[in-house]
């Protein structure tokens, strides 16, 4: 699938991604048209040009007009705002979303919107700590991954425009998972590490941390500085995975604790080499990748 200029796309919620999305395909060359629930990410995203038109409310016209039109929101706001505006879409146009979780969002999702609309889940794996419009230029998509969630209900059409959309909007790689796989997977290598960061943060109560850290303690908490409603969202959305995964880490960090204990030096030094191993694969450049 190729993106036509007479294309129109619209976005509903134009805070970090949302608005990275619109600046992403206004620079593609095409229509992008947003809408939001609060004034100010709107005005931002007028001002900087990342989009054309925009409201915050009664834009049941912009709804109508859109050949494709991009979620990003929550979960609960999504199937919210399906509920209410689905109805306005015309026939032939393609949904997509940003979510950081899939099951029990997008087969509802499917279910609310007219059968002649089809909308394809998927989730860019990109983000910054920060969170606004204001912020979206921040976001960098280029060596970022981009997951495909499609059920039986997507057809080949939709799966293409999902592929057009990450291709437009330069992502290194993309990849289809279902909905569970998604969610099994994202609960170890985002909510985990999200998770992670934030317990290390809650751990002490030393507000003069910041006097002592070194990159290490700044790299692996950059992520605690956290946009705590939708977060807490999405930890809930996918408790059970998350729940495992922390299990796993716990018992992990438990045999590490006990090698510490019992000033088994050799064991250490078997799960530095494994780590050190497995994190090698995270430095190759996506040449060497397909080399």
């Amino acid at each position: 699938m190729t993106f036509q200029k007479t294309d129109r796309f619209l976005v509903a919620g134009l805070g970090l991604l949302g608005a990275r999305y619109a600046l992403g395909l206004t620079r593609a060359g095409l229509h992008v048209d947003g809408v939001n629930r609060s004034r100010p990410n709107l005005e931002t995203a007028l001002q900087k040009g990342y989009i054309q038109t925009g409201k915050t409310a009664d834009y049941a016209d912009l709804v109508s007009a859109a050949d494709y039109i991009i979620l990003a929101q929550t979960p609960s706001a999504m199937l919210e705002w399906a509920g209410r505006w689905g109805r306005c879409c015309k026939p032939g146009c393609l949904i997509t979303d940003l979510a950081g979780v899939k099951q029990g969002l997008v087969e509802p999702l499917q279910a609310l919107l007219p059968q002649e609309v089809e909308f394809i889940g998927s989730h860019p794996m990109a983000g910054r700590e920060l969170s606004g419009a204001q912020n979206a230029e921040l976001v960098d998509f280029f060596p970022a991954n981009f997951i495909i969630t499609p059920t039986g209900q997507n057809t080949p059409r939709g799966i293409a425009f999902a592929r057009a959309l990450a291709d437009t909007l330069g992502f290194a790689h993309v990849c289809l998972l279902s909905p569970a796989e998604h969610d099994r997977m994202i609960g170890y290598v985002s909510q985990l590490t999200h998770a992670i960061a934030v317990s290390l943060m809650c751990a002490s109560d030393n507000g003069r941390l910041a006097e002592y850290t070194g990159d290490s303690f700044r790299d692996l908490t950059r992520i605690a500085r956290i946009n705590g409603g939708m977060w807490a969202e999405l930890f809930l959305w996918n408790r059970q995975n998350l729940i495992a995964e922390i299990d796993q880490f716990t018992s992990t960090l438990q045999a590490l604790k006990e090698r510490l204990a019992t000033g088994d030096a050799e064991a250490l030094k078997e799960m530095f080499a494994l780590s050190t191993q497995r994190r090698a694969a995270f430095d190759k450049k996506p040449e060497e990748e397909k080399g």
